[in-house]
């Protein structure tokens, strides 16, 4: 028995020096190629979304809708592939009725929309960004390890400042991580707790998914994900205009609306100040004051100002769209007809506050009057973090010389000029529709249905069978977009904006004053 006990301790002792052996080995090689091949982050993304828009298909496609359907009705594979994308860039556009799909298929979709949520995709930026200053400085360690002087421990003792500020960084960046994802769950109970309270309490809004058939634990999940996602996504086929005298429910979606998107670079600084005043820890004054050398671009680069510069931007958009459209739209008929004085305030703040890449919609757009949807195409097309920064920075009193592709990137591929060659390729596959169906197929609502999913909002002015100039009487009005009368070709074409617009933050070009990323 001594022998055996013996043998089992060795063999233990053996596993445990095979483990370490082959951990830094891992570690050692993961260096090597994070130092010899660097991880292009453009690349790295782009395969992330399409690859999970393809499993979101797969499991679309295998799974059961919420209906019965004839084997000629059922969902094409392009429009579950299209409704895919969209969940999985945030962009809600839609080419079928979100009634169609069964509580499975919702939860497909809520999933894909919560793992690639920007916030979601920002915890997994960090933990790569860390895992890859880890090997690389591991590696470092090792292959500039002779020309270091130690102590007979072996413990380096020269470069330390510099060792302590690296180490500091990566603490930074890791608590970075679990502060972030923190926020993310906090947020989504919050926000799950107080729409399943408010269903419970109110039997209008309640009543809404009974007639429809929906279950309330799925709803209550579903949106609350889509709406902090900013997707945009709702189960029910009017989006929120089944919900548009429950003022309470608004209110709760734009606080996540905004917690989600235009004010989570505020929300998130504000928290590490709050940390950093309570706890005193060293990491949250390192990403105070050096949120630049972390490279999280939700933490604003800069100090505490351009956040709330950036915040002062986003509400001053807010005011200038509700002044607007409640000058014009206060008293219309077609938009706010039988909502009393604070459901048309709370209608609009929502809709307005959901222009910016939210995409969920109180009121019917086809109805709301051009100027009004020409202001909601500027703010489409503004990215999130637009700010207006009154301040010159100046780096050591030089203007930094300009690279030799600069002129060229800014002036032939701007982004106001990758939107007018989409517009055109939109046009040309939807030539003939143009001609026979104009007044649904115009120009500026093939430029909105364009923006509207480069900035991954998702509204639509929709398709109306009585805009048709000759009428067959077999046209059939539905619950989604215009692209969903578009063909193949443009179906495709709006599928591409749909990615570029969720990965345009690699090709933003600021001004002086207005910085855009």
């Amino acid at each position: 028995m001594e022998k055996l006990s013996d043998f089992i301790e060795k063999a233990k002792h053996g596993y445990r020096y095979f483990r370490t052996l082959l951990h830094h080995s891992f570690r050692g090689l993961m260096s090597m190629i994070f130092v010899v091949f660097p991880m292009n982050q453009f690349w790295s993304e782009l395969c992330y979304f399409t690859t999970l828009s393809f499993i979101g298909f797969l499991a679309l496609k295998f799974s059961k809708p919420s209906v019965l359907l004839p084997s000629h009705h059922l969902p094409k594979n392009i429009d579950l592939f299209f409704t895919s994308l969209s969940a999985a860039t945030a962009s809600s556009m839609s080419t079928l009725e979100m009634e169609v799909f069964s509580n499975i298929q919702l939860f497909v979709l809520t999933v894909i929309t919560f793992v690639t949520g920007e916030v979601f995709t920002s915890i997994l930026e960090l933990h790569f960004s860390k895992s890859a200053k880890s090997d690389s400085s591991t590696f470092k360690y090792y292959s500039n390890n002779s020309n270091r002087r130690t102590d007979q421990l072996g413990i380096v003792i020269s470069g330390e400042a510099e060792e302590e500020e690296g180490l500091l960084k990566f603490k930074s960046i890791q608590t970075l991580a679990v502060l972030v994802g923190c926020y993310l769950l906090l947020v989504h109970v919050a926000g799950a707790t107080l729409i399943s309270v408010y269903l419970n309490l109110v039997p209008s809004a309640r009543n809404v998914l009974k007639k429809k058939g929906l279950n309330q634990q799925i709803f209550t999940i579903f949106t609350a994900v889509s709406t902090f996602a900013n997707c945009g996504f709702l189960p029910t086929n009017e989006n929120m205009m089944a919900f548009r005298t429950n003022s309470g429910l608004q209110l709760i979606l734009i606080l996540l609306i905004l917690m989600g998107n235009t004010l989570y670079p505020l929300c998130l600084r504000f928290t590490i100040l709050a940390l950093e005043k309570i706890t005193g820890k060293e990491e949250f004054r390192y990403m105070l004051k050096n949120s630049r050398e972390l490279g999280y671009r939700h933490l604003i680069p800069g100090n505490t100002m351009d956040s709330v510069y950036l915040g002062i931007t986003a509400l001053g958009f807010l005011s200038v769209q509700l002044i607007l459209f409640c000058t014009l739209e206060w008293n219309s008929e077609a938009v706010v007809d039988g909502m009393s004085g604070y459901e048309k305030a709370v209608g609009s703040l929502f809709q307005v506050v959901s222009s910016r890449h939210a995409g969920e919609s109180v009121f019917d757009l086809s109805a709301v009057s051009p100027a009004v949807l020409v202001l909601f195409l500027l703010m489409m097309y503004l990215p999130a973090y637009t700010s207006f920064v009154p301040i010159i920075y100046v780096e050591n009193g030089i203007q930094k010389k300009k690279r030799r592709g600069d002129f060229w990137e800014q002036i032939l591929f701007t982004q106001l000029g990758y939107i007018t060659i989409f517009v055109i390729l939109v046009c040309i596959t939807e030539a003939e529709s143009m001609k026979t169906d104009p007044l649904n197929f115009s120009v500026f609502a093939i430029v909105f249905e364009v923006i509207s999913a480069y900035g991954n909002v998702g509204f639509s002015i929709g398709y109306s069978c009585e805009r048709r100039i000759n009428s067959d009487g077999k046209c059939r009005d539905a619950w989604y977009g215009l692209a969903g009368k578009w063909s193949n070709g443009g179906k495709f074409v709006l599928m591409v904006v749909m990615l570029f617009g969720r990965l345009k933050k690699f090709n933003v070009r600021g001004g002086r004053a207005w910085k855009l990323f």
